[in-house]
């Protein structure tokens, strides 16, 4: 029997995986322990590995092949596996991508229509007794602004079509995207630089990688406007925290809406928690009963296929499966 190492699960939804691998016939140990070390020590016989957050360097591979044939990780990012070590160890890396395209975009409008209307300025007033809006003023709306979408990915563009659903213009930033076209949806595309001092909505859908860690930094901060604001449902380390929340108190830049940080869960000192015009959210943008329930029933899927010699659907080096 196939046997499948689940070493850390943040959803809900532990009962459909393990009807899932009963019904294929295969075992799960289920651990809560995300450290490196402590993968070494739980996974030791596992065919796959099922995880949330776990760290993946190189010795986890280098330990556990060559039985290991699988990680399968309950999200879209990857930044915490070493890909180019697990395929040097042939184990495959899966992922979901696509799963929540929906309600991730939906999240980061909410949050960019929440700062513009500040919406939970109006309801704190409110349960004070304040019954006026005067205090909260200025209030936006979507028609007459431009919104900025960097990165145009599956979730950057749902993002896209629904800003310019609600009025905006929108405009783009991708690494694949030359500036100065058009996408086929009608979005102009912008320098980045150029896309930060033009939109008065900044929506963050980028990876992390090297190359974008602090891609929104103190300079990139200093081109915006500062009446404009910026979203990020990505990943935190893509901002600069400290940068964004002096902006923020200097009145250099108007507003944020921040469901992810640089670090989670959230620090008590952390100086967003104090930065005016802002709508904090605890990494929630994937999460909706209906998301969830598919994300964990891909994630068992691909373990579980690769451990029966089945091809998954979604692997981020199919070169191991040949």
């Amino acid at each position: 029997m196939a046997k499948i190492a689940v070493v850390d699960f943040d959803l809900e939804n532990y009962d459909l995986v393990e009807r899932i691998a009963a019904e294929a016939g295969v075992e799960l140990e289920r651990f809560d322990e995300r450290p490196a070390d402590a993968i070494i020590r739980n996974a030791q016989g596992a065919d796959g590995i099922i995880t949330s957050y776990g760290e993946f360097p190189a010795r986890v591979f280098e330990a556990l092949a060559p039985r290991l044939k699988v990680v399968s990780r309950t999200g879209v990012g990857y930044d915490s596996i070493d890909v180019a070590a697990a395929t040097r160890a042939g184990v495959a890396v899966c992922t979901a991508p696509g799963y929540a395209n929906e309600v991730v975009s939906d999240h980061a409008i909410a949050l960019a229509l929440a700062v513009l209307r500040r919406i939970n300025e109006q309801d704190a007033n409110l349960r004070a007794g304040i019954w006026d809006y005067a205090g909260t003023r200025p209030l936006g709306q979507a028609k007459g602004r431009t919104f900025g979408v960097v990165g145009m990915g599956a979730i950057g563009r749902a993002c896209a079509r629904k800003a310019a659903g609600l009025g905006f213009d929108v405009v783009c930033w991708s690494r694949s995207l030359a500036p100065g076209a058009t996408t086929p949806e009608g979005y102009r595309t912008l320098e980045l630089d150029e896309l930060l001092r033009t939109a008065d909505v900044v929506s963050l859908h980028c990876a992390l990688t090297d190359d974008t860690r602090h891609l929104i930094d103190a300079h990139r901060l200093a081109l915006m406007k500062p009446t404009a604001v910026l979203v990020n449902t990505a990943r935190g380390p893509i901002v600069d925290t400290a940068a964004l929340a002096e902006a923020l108190g200097a009145g250099r830049l108007w507003g944020a809406g921040i469901d992810v940080f640089e670090h989670e869960p959230i620090l008590p000192d952390d100086p967003l928690l104090s930065a005016p015009h802002t709508v904090l959210t605890p990494h929630a943008a994937y999460w909706s009963e209906e998301s969830g329930r598919e994300l964990a029933e891909r994630t068992a899927r691909s373990a579980i296929d690769v451990v029966c010699g089945r091809r998954p659907a979604d692997c981020l080096n199919p070169e191991v499966l040949a």
